[in-house]
């Protein structure tokens, strides 16, 4: 077998059996070149060739990442948050805040019903799981409805920093549809190229009626899957 195929089958080998668990980082294609005595493009095409097989995902200078063999499933029979969302599948949530701001946007505030100079709050991040990026998200919250929240810690889950400032999320009304990866969601999530992901769009009301968030979250379509139970 050839250097590069047996290197490929010993880390899918390693991934399946939980050795190297999903968000588990290869070793650098240098270093591991260098360990083995082979050349680096040998290494660099097996990785390649993992990638190409969905097990790992490319993150640049990051390397590459271990990537969630089974699609998540969650249900969706009430309101929750990604951390609540990810505590229940058994699996380690955490943020990276890409942009904190408060805004004036005229668009937005109309979703909201708003006056179009209000403040608001926009929050853009993305949402790990057992350190794999599963989504980017773009929020916006009415400061009005919860005084203070801008200068709350967002590395958790949003849900109970809105109910620390007194508006705690009681509703929602969501929509989801297919939608295509930009360059950057695309480089947060390791593609080459492309492909399906899940558009969620949610309106979050407080117990007053009061609209509180809106928010829309890109999500990888290679590892997620909503589940809904019916009943007549």
């Amino acid at each position: 077998m050839p250097a590069y195929r047996q290197i490929e089958e010993q880390i899918s080998g390693l991934i399946e059996d939980g050795t190297l668990p999903p968000g588990a980082t290869l070793p650098a294609a240098r270093q591991l070149a260098k360990e083995l005595s082979i050349s680096r493009a040998t290494v660099q095409y097996s990785y390649d060739a993992l990638r190409r097989r969905r097990l790992v995902s490319g993150h640049g200078r990051l390397g590459f990442i271990v990537e969630p063999g089974e699609r998540i499933k969650p249900a969706m029979e009430r309101l929750k948050g990604f951390t609540e969302e990810m505590r229940e599948l058994g699996r380690a949530s955490s943020s990276r805040v890409l942009e904190k701001a408060v805004v004036v946007d005229r668009s937005i505030a109309s979703l909201f019903q708003l006056p179009s100079n209000a403040p608001l709050l926009k929050l853009v991040r993305v949402r790990f799981g057992d350190g794999v990026p599963l989504s980017r998200e773009s929020a916006w919250y009415d400061l009005a409805a919860a005084p203070g929240l801008e200068d709350r810690d967002f590395s958790g889950s949003v849900y109970e920093q809105l109910a620390a400032c007194g508006a705690p999320l009681q509703s929602c009304e969501q929509t989801i549809e297919a939608a295509e990866p930009d360059a950057e969601e695309c480089e947060i999530f390791g593609f080459d190229a492309p492909i399906p992901c899940l558009l969620i769009k949610r309106r979050s009301f407080a117990a007053n009626a009061r609209m509180v968030e809106y928010v829309e979250g890109l999500f990888r379509g290679d590892a997620y899957a909503y589940r809904l139970t019916l009943s007549i």
